[in-house]
């Protein structure tokens, strides 16, 4: 594959994201206006944001909705997190990023943890549901292996990395793991790889992995990479690769 059809791959599988703490309507709006043009797979922003995003009349028409819940912490009880989920959908989110109660799973509460996401699976009925891990707070590989296994068990589409909010986002170490979990699995599972992916290199570097591992070509369907910094500079990749 050519580098510019490597690229163009690459651009179809990132979720967009704008999960600024600061942001206010003025600032969101101005990143409306100044974000790269590019078939991206779909933009994920604050709840409060997706009705901006939705009438932004520059967004790609195929480009999915997302949001993020119970983020970034992972401690909101299942009752709040489904609240959260209902609005962001009357809100017009059609994928929804929830943060696992990974401190649950590290104390091995993993009935805890599942009678969570079993909820959050039913609240998010029709939406796209990728669940975050944290996997950077996770202590060993086992504890990485094991919440990949208990969201894809509890109905997950996707099973994600990080919240990019701790100090360790995703790790090589951390994606393998998850994705040799999730190429056992009994259906299809998609992979989001998250937090800290500031280069065109490091991304190109988890789409191999993947690739690698599960052996399929990345598609928006199997794959995903979180992209806020990294944006720029696949765009000018774009514009000046042949």
């Amino acid at each position: 594959m050519t580098n510019l059809l490597r690229l163009q791959q690459l651009a179809k599988l990132l979720d967009i994201t704008r999960l600024n703490d600061t942001e206010t309507q003025s600032s969101f709006t101005d990143w409306l206006n100044n974000v790269p043009s590019m078939p991206a797979a779909a933009y994920c922003v604050y709840p409060q944001y997706l009705p901006v995003l939705q009438a932004w009349p520059e967004r790609q028409a195929k480009a999915a909705l997302a949001t993020v819940v119970n983020f970034p912490s992972g401690d909101l009880p299942a009752d709040l997190v489904c609240e959260q989920i209902q609005q962001a959908i009357m809100a017009g989110a059609t994928e929804i990023d929830c943060v696992l109660p990974y401190k649950a799973l590290l104390r091995g509460e993993h009935g805890l943890v599942k009678s969570f996401l079993y909820d959050i699976r039913q609240a998010s009925a029709g939406c796209c549901l990728k669940i975050i891990i944290e996997s950077g707070e996770l202590v060993t590989a086992q504890q990485v292996a094991k919440a990949t296994e208990l969201a894809i068990e509890c109905g997950a589409d996707f099973v994600k990395t990080s919240t990019g909010k701790v100090p360790v986002g995703v790790t090589h170490e951390a994606a393998r793991i998850m994705l040799t979990v999730i190429a056992a699995a009994d259906r299809d599972i998609g992979f989001k790889a998250s937090g800290g992916i500031r280069t065109v290199a490091q991304a190109l570097d988890l789409l191999q992995l993947y690739e690698d591992i599960s052996g399929k070509i990345a598609t928006s369907s199997g794959m995903r990479i979180g992209a806020s910094a990294l944006v720029s500079e696949l765009a000018s990749q774009l514009g000046t690769a042949d």
